[in-house]
């Protein structure tokens, strides 16, 4: 009878945008694993950061797969890879196996919501490059005004824009929380995924970036997708 090879292929985010980490461990490692490399980093890289963990058979296999499929977007004598992460995600999630991280959603909910952000990034390269403005009342607060800069699709909200306080914080997204804002005032540039999530950094609040988000003549980022 032959030994099923069973393993853990894992994908982490690092100190650099869109460079990424792809590897393989075994079952009884992968918390070993992972906590020696969001200490030590990897290959001259720090701030690794687990996004993803499923559980297969044959995991040998699969990462040689991977590292063939990827193979142009690899850093030479590395597990380093230029690739935007949810689109290894969306790849791993959609594997037969157990989802070993992240543990408060289910392998049916991170695919879905790794093929929403893929989708989200495809639409934001439509966008032209250049400035783009959001202004509107904020009930409670007053007029908030944003602007963000395109280049290349990356969506970057820019530090003086005027934001809303925090408003359904049962919403509350990542990008927002760690966005460093004093006196309603953003003082740092944030690089957003969407312009929703941009929105929301200048709003506090859910909303339709594709609407909000104008050019100087008015009109809304949404021209760009419908041209599809």
């Amino acid at each position: 009878m032959s030994v099923i090879d069973k393993g853990i292929i894992y994908v982490m985010s690092t100190a650099v945008p869109g460079l990424v980490k792809i590897g393989k461990t075994g079952v009884d490692n992968f918390e070993n694993r992972m906590n020696f490399l969001e200490r030590n980093g990897y290959f001259n890289v720090v701030a690794l950061d687990r996004k993803f963990a499923i559980e297969v058979e044959d995991y040998h296999a699969k990462e040689v797969l991977l590292d063939d499929i990827f193979k142009k977007s690899k850093v030479s004598n590395s597990e380093l890879y230029a690739l935007d992460i949810d689109l290894v995600i969306q790849l791993l999630s959609s594997f037969e196996g157990r989802q070993v991280f992240p543990k408060e959603k289910s392998k049916e909910e991170t695919f879905d919501d790794a093929t929403k952000e893929v989708e989200m990034k495809r639409d934001t390269s439509l966008i032209p490059d250049g400035e783009y403005v959001l202004n509107r009342r904020v009930r409670g607060f007053g007029e908030v005004r944003g602007i963000a800069r395109v280049e290349d699709g990356v969506f970057t909200v820019l530090k003086g824009s005027l934001c809303a306080p925090d408003g359904d914080t049962s919403h509350l997204n990542e990008t927002r929380r760690l966005a460093h804002i004093v006196d309603n005032i953003l003082q740092e540039d944030v690089i957003c995924t969407s312009p929703s999530t941009a929105g929301f950094v200048i709003i506090g609040n859910q909303n339709n970036g594709w609407m909000e988000w104008k050019t100087r003549d008015g009109k809304p980022l949404d021209i760009f997708r419908t041209k599809k």
